[in-house]
Formats: structure tokens, C-alpha cells, sequence
């Protein structure tokens, strides 16, 4: 969300799956006027959504549909439950893109992105919401059950990203570290109650774990975002993803003590 004003930001854009020096300089022109937004797209850190939208979303329209790209879970409730009047949205994406410089944005791998309404009447808006963001070349998809697709992406997040961050290393590399592999059955088994509980979906530990291990081996080379906040000295979204089902856990009884020590210790780092 820019600033009101005039002016251009510049962006260095690199997609990483092409050979060579493929790098595109980007104008991101500054919007002059909030009443010229008509799709909001908020892509901030977790922990930062809900005071970023408490300091916008007063001069913006209230039939502005409002789309939250968020990691992990419980910031798009707690957004969803501070304005229910709104069309609020959440996006789940499986497209990776890393920073590895102020100026430069890394596209680090294609995926597909689901968009699904969080308020009553944000369901009028989810088609159009598609096909908007679908013009700009993500292959974009309708998700009813957008929480459900949430709790997917958070299930691998929670089984990888803590670990990169704690081990400093690469998605692939975690799989044959010992911290990883003394804890993550015990995870898995906790994860698995978790969402039994909150969603009815039953998956058996070893099938999480089997999912996780994919999709560290697939991204084997990508940094995660919580490494990355880590070796920036940026506070991490660790409340979020294995901090969520510690209060998933605590609504329901469940004891999580593999998801708490990982919490400990990326807070500790």
C-alpha cells in the first residue's frame, strides 16, 4: 500500500528459472488517491495486517473487496472479525518469490493461487476477484473453503519453516538434520489432532509428514520466509504458523509441546 502522492517506485525483478541476466527494471506507479483503488491487496507481514488496514481502511470505499495474502492463520480472522460488514477475502499461493536485496524481488517458483471470501458479502466479490488478479498471468482459483486451504499451506509451514530458521539452511536441507528428525513425528502427530479438531479432516501423522518432505524436497534450494526475516533481523511470523496451533491446542485441550518448543526457540533466536 503505497502512500498518497506522485512519483514512481522502481523494482528489480529476476525470475529465477530463466538462465542469465534476465533482470526487468519495474515502475510501480504511486496510486494519487485512495478513491482510485478499487481491489485491495495486502501483503503485509502477519503481525502487521490489522494495524495496517485500521490506519487505511476508513478513507476506502466499503464495498472495496479487500484480499489478504497473509502467512499461517489467525491474522485473516482476526481481520474478518474487526470488519464483517467488508468484503474481506484471503489468498492462498504456492508461488515463490524471495528479496535478496531492498530493490530486487527474486520469482522463485510458479504455483497457483486460491482466493476465497472470510465475510458474508465478500462472496459476491470472489469471481471478479479471480479473473482481476487472474490478468496478471497467476493461474488463480476459486476456494469456497478457503480456510481449509489455508490449514494446508500452514501444515507444511509449520513442518518447515521453523526448522530453516533454526538450522539457518534451505527448505531441503532440514529433512536429514538430527533436530528435525528426532522432533518432526512428534509434530505431526500434534498437527494431525489439531486439525481433526478445527476443521474435521482426518490425516494420518505419517501422510503429514510424507507431505511436508515433498514440499521441502521440491523447494529443496528456497529460503523461507521466516529464515529470511531471521537473517534480516526482522521479527518473524513464528505466532502465526506453529503459534496458531499452540492456541488451536489450547481451545481444544490438545497438548502441542513440539509446536511450543519450536515457538521458544525461533523466539529466542
Amino acid at each position: 500500500m503505497a502512500a498518497q502522492g506522485f512519483g514512481k517506485a522502481f523494482l528489480t525483478a529476476s525470475p529465477e528459472s530463466v538462465p542469465g541476466p534476465t533482470r526487468s527494471r519495474i515502475s510501480l506507479p504511486w496510486f494519487r488517491s485512495v478513491t482510485d483503488i478499487t481491489l485491495l491487496l495486502v501483503t503485509t507481514k502477519a503481525g502487521d495486517t490489522l494495524s495496517a488496514l485500521e490506519s487505511w481502511l476508513p478513507y476506502i470505499a466499503k464495498d472495496t473487496p479487500v484480499v489478504l495474502f497473509q502467512n499461517g492463520l489467525g491474522s485473516q480472522q482476526a481481520v474478518a472479525e474487526r470488519w464483517p460488514d467488508r468484503p474481506i477475502l484471503a489468498a492462498s499461493t504456492t508461488e515463490g518469490a524471495n528479496r535478496p536485496e531492498p530493490d530486487v524481488l527474486v520469482h522463485a517458483g510458479t504455483g497457483d493461487t486460491w482466493v476465497g471470501p472470510l465475510t458474508d458479502s465478500a462472496s459476491d466479490y470472489t469471481e471478479s476477484v479471480v479473473q482481476q488478479l487472474a490478468q496478471s498471468g497467476l493461474q488463480v482459483h476459486t476456494e469456497n473453503s478457503i480456510v481449509q486451504r489455508l490449514w494446508q499451506k500452514l501444515v507444511v509451514n509449520a513442518g518447515i519453516n521453523a526448522f530453516t530458521a533454526l538450522l539457518d539452511c534451505p527448505n531441503g536441507a532440514i529433512v536429514g538434520a538430527p533436530l528435525y528428525r528426532q522432533t518432526i513425528d512428534g509434530l505431526c502427530t500434534e498437527i494431525a489432532a489439531l486439525l481433526q479438531a478445527d476443521t474435521g479432516e482426518h490425516a494420518t501423522p505419517q501422510a503429514l509428514r510424507e507431505r511436508i518432505e515433498a514440499i521441502a524436497k521440491s523447494t529443496a534450494s528456497n529460503t523461507s520466509s521466516m529464515r529470511a526475516d531471521v537473517n534480516a533481523g526482522r521479527k518473524t511470523e513464528i505466532d502465526f504458523i506453529n503459534g496458531y496451533l499452540m492456541q488451536c491446542g489450547q481451545r481444544h485441550g490438545i497438548a502441542t509441546p513440539v509446536n511450543q518448543m519450536l515457538v521458544q526457540r525461533v523466539q529466542a533466536l
